[in-house]
């Protein structure tokens, strides 16, 4: 269908989509016999990560990690799905330039909206700052400048959202 070893980075905000957009991603592929795997980022805090704090300085730190993690996995034909905030655009720049067949998909929603789907309260502890170096609140998230795929959560399904990835690879 498309060539091997696919870097798929999904970036947004808390809460915007990016995991359950990862997982129908992940299920779509292995239903068509391809090797895949989803890098999360909360998986990720909690094993090659749980040294990092949220500082500016650990998550570029987490981002070039897991960049490069893609990159072993994509190298060995492995497709992967990277869910993760990846808040800078610098950092972003940096995941493109490591990995091959590199693909932006930006899972874009508004932070109202965002907080509405919050289940665990994160966005509200930030806001009473018991969470810090919250991205959206404290931190700031910088919208991806050329991604190749844009998503709008708020607006598709993500039965669409997954069609509109579907489609790209297709062309």
């Amino acid at each position: 269908m498309y060539k091997k070893g696919l870097v798929f980075w999904l970036t947004g905000l808390p809460c915007s989509g990016k995991t359950t957009i990862s997982k129908k991603l992940k299920k779509y592929l292995k239903n068509k016999s391809e090797s895949v795997q989803r890098l999360d980022g909360d998986i990720l805090r909690k094993t090659i990560s749980k040294d990092l704090g949220f500082s500016k300085k650990d998550r570029i730190k987490n981002i070039h990690r897991v960049a490069y993690l893609a990159k072993i996995l994509a190298d060995n034909g492995v497709n992967v799905i990277v869910a993760l905030i990846s808040p800078y655009q610098k950092s972003r720049d940096f995941a493109r330039k490591v990995c091959p067949n590199f693909i932006e998909i930006y899972v874009k929603c508004s932070i109202e909206e965002c907080k509405r789907r919050d289940i665990k309260g994160m966005y509200e502890k930030a806001l009473k700052g018991k969470i810090i170096d919250f991205t959206g609140v404290q931190d700031s998230y910088e919208e991806p400048q050329n991604p190749e795929i844009t998503i709008d959560t708020e607006k598709l399904s993500t039965e669409d959202d997954l069609k509109i990835i579907i489609n790209y690879l297709k062309k």
